[in-house]
């Protein structure tokens, strides 16, 4: 059975930097509970920049890439910097094949 994607966050540091973590498998039964908690945590007053580890990602599909997009944007909307970090394979080929690497702050491969 799938492993829903759940976050968890480390509270900012003194620069306003906070740490997400995503892990299970990104999909439309879960990206909507995930783009929220994000865009959330971004209005968040301590937040000013919110780094999201994606290494702990089995699966990622194209409605969840759009969620992580929409949250990057509400994210921007409330002047904070939203980018993805340590993408595992599956999640590295999904924003490759995308062109969605630089919209998240990751570097393309080549």
């Amino acid at each position: 059975m799938p492993k829903d994607a759940l976050v968890s966050y480390a509270p900012a540091d003194p620069d306003g930097l906070v740490l997400a973590s995503l892990d299970g498998e990104l999909d439309l039964d879960s990206a909507d509970k995930v783009r929220d908690s994000l865009a959330e945590a971004a209005r968040a007053a301590d937040c000013h920049y919110l780094r999201v580890d994606v290494s702990r990602l089995g699966f990622i599909d194209s409605y969840a890439l759009g969620a992580l997009v929409s949250a990057r944007n509400a994210a921007a909307a409330a002047g904070v910097g939203l980018t993805l970090a340590d993408p595992s394979p599956p999640v590295r080929k999904a924003i490759e094949v995308t062109g969605l690497a630089s919209v998240f702050g990751l570097a393309t491969a080549g």
